[in-house]
């Protein structure tokens, strides 16, 4: 499902505005990449948290020039979704059906 779907399908669902809608997910993305760029972790209860990530420091190759680089220690987001959010998609019909 595509951001557009999703917008058409709250439209649809709310009575409210496309515009409206795109508008507000607009936002709440940037809410959301806001907070993590500051340091903030943002959660969603029933849902799951988008966090901060620590990579730690590590030695690679570059293979073209057959030379070793070191990666410093950086941060990466992620989404780490809640235990119920986990278990309804464990039991949904739908989903067991693609297995």
């Amino acid at each position: 499902m595509t951001k557009a779907e999703v917008i058409n399908e709250i439209a649809e669902k709310t009575g409210l505005e496309k515009a409206e809608v795109q508008q507000t997910v607009e936002h709440f993305f940037k809410v959301v990449s806001n907070s993590l760029e500051k340091g903030e972790n943002v959660y969603f209860r029933g849902f799951g948290s988008f966090i901060l990530k620590k990579r730690a420091q590590k030695v690679a190759r570059n293979i073209s020039k057959n030379t070793q680089i070191t990666i410093p220690a950086h941060f990466i987001p992620n989404f780490k979704p809640a235990k119920t959010f986990v278990d309804r998609i464990k039991s949904s019909d739908s989903v067991n059906k693609l297995l």
